[in-house]
């Protein structure tokens, strides 16, 4: 008789963002005249730039000809996109990351799951609370996590680092030693940010406790203040320590295209292992590598136009969240988030729930938002907005929140 993973089996309820698409759809269903506007998933709105869309258009006419067809890609990734990417995202920036040291994929979420896969089911991690679902998720798959707890909503052998108004949303260092640390910045869900002091003082810790720490810098195309990392690889003794996990995503619409990377220093090891070569093992064994198509238009994300057509979009966005953000503190919301992230974090009024809100919310002024709990037990009574929207949607939006 086969067995199943019995550990899919301890997750508590479905995917976040399932159980939102599943309300949401139950509330169209029975109120089909409603107009709902989407302010919860983190998805883009504005179409490929210009730039993207020839080198998609010159890709597909290469694909067409004998001479110039592609089969499977390296397993790192082409070279021309691994090369553009160690140049802009990290030379320009003062950091040595070599182009062997990227592993191209289909995007960070799959990366993000999928490196745990690489390290020992004895480790303990260490999660921001609120935290991205991914991470927790994929170790609880694996086994990692122990057991959960309904009542605090906590596993037994996760770290936890409350990121709270009190800690202006940045984590404290542990007290309980990890082995493996998640960090995000700028942060998702709750948009705030470290300064490169702060992040400095996460790698000499993790390189004093042999712990390593998944960087996942998705949203660093956002960050628009000076004193903000762009990688984590701006620290000195990153190499030793840390992966860092980019996504084309958020800062160039790849939503639905795919395509992200992951960076694994050859510096980085286990004793005399090094996991560039385990990933590269997994890379290998388990994936044929993200479409020649897509990684042209990644090209084309580095090249002069694309940064220029880039730039407008990201300003677009964060011009959304402006709008939204002050618009909410107009309304009396305790809010932050929205300088360097595209996500505003909102308190719930007083004596609701995160979920509460949402259905109040849905039901009042028909805008969907991602409940601050379904982030994790410090994201109670909180509750985030997304700047990923149109601009009209994100005015109509914030004029329902003010009548409701």
């Amino acid at each position: 008789m086969f067995k199943i993973n019995d550990n899919y089996l301890k997750l508590p309820g479905s995917y976040l963002f399932s159980t939102i698409a599943k309300k949401v759809s139950a509330f169209q269903a029975a109120n089909p005249d409603k107009t709902v506007i989407r302010l919860g998933i983190g998805d883009v709105t504005q179409p490929l730039a210009p730039a993207i869309i020839d080198a998609l258009h010159g890709a597909v006419d290469e694909m067409g000809k004998a001479e110039t067809f592609h089969g499977y890609a390296p397993d790192l990734g082409y070279e021309f996109l691994r090369t553009a990417i160690a140049k802009n995202d990290y030379a320009d920036r003062g950091c040595d990351i070599a182009a062997d040291e990227i592993f191209v994929s289909d995007g960070a979420k799959c990366d993000s799951g999928n490196i745990q896969e690489i390290f020992s089911v004895d480790n303990k991690i260490a999660v921001c609370d609120p935290v991205y679902p991914v991470y927790v998720d994929t170790n609880v798959m694996a086994g990692r996590t122990g057991t959960y707890d309904p009542k605090t909503e906590m596993w037994s052998d996760v770290i936890y680092m409350p990121c709270t108004e009190a800690n202006n949303f940045s984590p404290e260092l542990p007290k309980e030693t990890p082995d493996i640390i998640y960090l995000c910045f700028p942060n998702n869900p709750t948009g705030a940010t470290i300064t490169k002091a702060q992040l400095q003082e996460w790698v000499d810790y993790a390189n004093r406790v042999g712990a390593v720490i998944i960087y996942d810098a998705a949203y660093e195309a956002y960050i628009s203040e000076e004193d903000v990392p762009h990688t984590i690889f701006e620290c000195e003794g990153a190499r030793t320590c840390a992966i860092e996990l980019k996504s084309f995503s958020k800062n160039a619409g790849f939503t639905g295209t795919r395509l992200g990377y992951t960076v694994i220093p050859k510096d980085l090891k286990c004793g005399d292992v090094m996991l560039h070569s385990l990933w590269a093992r997994r890379h290998g064994t388990k994936y044929n590598g993200a479409p020649y198509i897509q990684q042209r238009a990644g090209e084309a994300v580095y090249s002069p136009e694309g940064k220029v057509q880039l730039a407008k979009q990201v300003a677009y966005y964060m011009n959304n969240a402006k709008v939204i953000k002050e618009g909410l503190q107009e309304a009396g919301y305790t809010v932050s988030g929205g300088v360097n992230a595209p996500y505003i974090w909102l308190k719930t009024p007083d004596g609701m729930t995160s979920w509460e809100f949402f259905d109040y919310l849905l039901e009042k002024a028909n805008v969907v938002g991602t409940p601050g709990s379904g982030f994790g037990p410090s994201g109670e009574g909180y509750f985030r907005l997304t700047a990923f929207g149109t601009y009209e949607n994100s005015v109509a939006a914030l004029e329902r929140i003010k009548q409701m």
